[in-house]
């Protein structure tokens, strides 16, 4: 069974160190590649620091990795050696149930449930480990190909932020004669604006302050607002087709429901630690939506590489060493990246 180096914490400071994990050799159908590249999300931060509760340590996070296949099992039929490859969000899910044949591996509703890509407890009865590491070992039918047309280096990103976004952006309809707001314009919201855009929606972003404006209109947005600026804000009352938060939170979410036109909808993908709340006539006067959604299935997941590729879509990155992690953490809460960490795993 193969070590490879790999960054793990020991607790919740989340202070990073060098180390080695184990990986199996590849089953009859699993695939072994290694990692090249691998993000940091914001869930890595929250998990490592247990801000969603307690976390199974010592914890390698990552779960928007890339690389390139190094061995596969005798019954891999979908990859050979050489591929580039990637996973997301989980590894694994019973594969059975009503949720697994629809596509939504993600919501597994029979044992083993799914198994998230780390801080999960895999078949084996072990903890899971994520992408700050060298190697991996995963199921074929759980592994994202990864189009040559997407930057290699700048790929990691799109296997949770790209389908964050793409998702939502999808079910609720984003598309020509279509005006929607993309909130906030971090990690996830940056990869969002560039899909709405060209699934062919006018985009428009609201943010804290404006400074990323120009960014937005680089990213396809036709306009930028900011919460720090409410007079300008109110222009946009009743006239949004569909909200996609992004943010650890909304501070008024009454506020912004106004934004919509009436059967409007509004989508958190943002996770908030804290309960929010909102006045239920905020949704009833105009038949508007409050919805919530969360990465997507294996299908969907292939199917926004695919459409990032047909489309240009590419991550705005910064590429960092291991010993960049901790660090790296600190200025993603203080919104200090531009637009995503991606740690290249050859400096381990």
């Amino acid at each position: 069974m193969p070590e490879v180096l790999a960054y793990a914490t020991d607790d919740h400071n989340a202070e990073f160190h060098r180390t080695t994990i184990t990986r199996r050799e590849p089953g009859p159908t699993e695939v072994y590649f290694e990692i090249k590249y691998a993000g940091i999300c914001h869930s890595d931060i929250h998990t490592a620091r247990a801000e969603w509760g307690p976390a199974i340590y010592p914890l390698v996070p990552g779960h928007e990795i890339v690389g390139i296949v190094t061995k596969i099992g005798d019954e891999v039929t979908k990859f050979t050696v050489g591929d580039k490859v990637g996973i997301g969000c989980f590894v694994d899910s019973c594969r059975e149930c009503e949720q697994c044949k629809a596509g939504h591996e993600q919501f597994c509703t029979a044992k083993p449930y799914t198994i998230w890509t780390y801080n999960s407890i895999g078949r084996g009865g072990q903890p899971t480990a994520g992408g700050y590491s060298q190697a991996i070992t995963v199921e074929q039918d759980y592994v994202i190909r990864i189009p040559d047309e997407i930057p290699f280096e700048k790929a990691a990103p799109l296997l949770c932020a790209g389908i964050t976004l793409y998702s939502p952006l999808k079910r609720w309809g984003a598309g020509p004669g279509k005006k929607v707001a993309i909130i906030g314009m971090g990690g996830l919201g940056h990869v969002g604006v560039q899909i709405a855009a060209k699934m062919g929606a006018e985009v428009v972003v609201i943010s804290q302050t404006m400074s990323k404006k120009d960014d937005g209109l680089r990213f396809g947005a036709s306009d930028y607002y900011a919460t720090s600026e409410p007079e300008r804000l109110r222009e946009l009352r009743g006239s949004l087709d569909l909200m996609v938060s992004t943010v650890a939170a909304v501070a008024d979410l009454d506020a912004m429901l106004k934004l919509l036109k009436p059967g409007g909808v509004l989508v958190d993908v943002g996770l908030p630690e804290h309960a929010s709340t909102l006045r239920l006539s905020s949704l009833t006067n105009g038949n508007k939506v409050l919805a919530g959604s969360q990465i997507g299935g294996i299908a969907e997941t292939q199917e926004v590489l695919d459409f990032c590729a047909a489309n240009g879509v590419v991550p705005q990155v910064e590429i960092i060493s291991g010993e960049d992690i901790t660090a790296a953490y600190d200025k993603v809460v203080h919104s200090q990246v531009r637009y995503r960490y991606v740690i290249d795993t050859s400096t381990f």
